[in-house]
């Protein structure tokens, strides 16, 4: 069997999706070897199976050679049901447009938030969220501020892990972190100071549709600027409830 004894119980529909499953926003690109290894697929396999992607342009190739996610994926991404970022994103041009700040909105995904979109200028301070990206919820606004709304169980259960620590100013002890949370549900907004990374913080507020948490709305500024975050809260709580109603309304 093509692929060795090792990966006989595996379908060629799983290897296909390890396949594409490797690409992620930390590795958009990777090497044939690259993503055998990131896989689990044989690289004798991985070679048959990429040759298929590119002809149906699922993968496409750049002038390095390296592979990436084709755009015939991206078509049909296009396709996925949900409104959320339609209905949100003319909100979120018009908080740019009124801060001239980094605006994203996120969604829970299991124990990380996914950025699903973003507004920003050139002159706005470089952030590690993108869109299509991952990141843990305790250290990001925007995943406090789903976090703090979430049922008591999921909490506990989160805080109940080894928590990350991506800067030295991240909190990450359990009783500390469900304080904050608490101070979140009590003001409707999140607040970090450098708990990402070093030199931002950031401001957001969740959008509530019949009292859970569909998405989180973000802002983040240098931490040279923390001190303007609280003039930033009013508009950025207006353009999350103006997400919520719209949301509300197409549901």
């Amino acid at each position: 069997m093509a692929g060795g004894s090792r990966d006989a119980g595996r379908s060629v529909t799983s290897k296909v999706l390890a396949l594409l499953g490797a690409f992620d926003a930390a590795h958009p690109q990777l090497t044939l070897t690259e993503l055998a290894r990131r896989s689990g697929v044989p690289l004798s396999t991985a070679h048959r199976l990429v040759g298929e992607l590119e002809e149906w342009q699922a993968l496409s190739r750049g002038p390095d050679g390296r592979l990436r996610v084709g755009l015939r994926l991206w078509e049909l991404g296009q396709l996925a049901p949900g409104r959320l970022g339609e209905l949100a994103h003319p909100w979120l041009q018009e908080l740019f447009v009124n801060t001239r700040e980094n605006v994203h909105l996120a969604v829970r995904d299991g124990l990380e938030v996914l950025y699903v979109d973003k507004v920003y200028g050139r002159r706005a301070v470089p952030i590690v969220s993108r869109t299509g990206g991952r990141l843990p919820m305790h250290p990001t606004g925007v995943g406090k501020a789903l976090l703090a709304y979430e049922p008591d169980w999921f909490v506990k259960s989160y805080l109940a892990r080894k928590l990350e620590r991506p800067t030295s100013h991240t909190i990450t002890e359990p009783g500390r972190l469900a304080r904050e949370l608490a101070g979140v549900r009590t003001q409707g907004y999140a607040l970090t100071y450098e708990e990402m990374t070093l030199g931002t913080c950031s401001a957001a507020a969740p959008v509530l549709v019949g009292g859970r948490p569909v998405a989180a709305l973000g802002l983040v500024v240098s931490s040279r600027r923390a001190r303007e975050l609280p003039r930033l809260v009013e508009p950025l709580l207006s353009a999350a409830a103006g997400i919520a109603r719209a949301c509300a309304a197409h549901t």
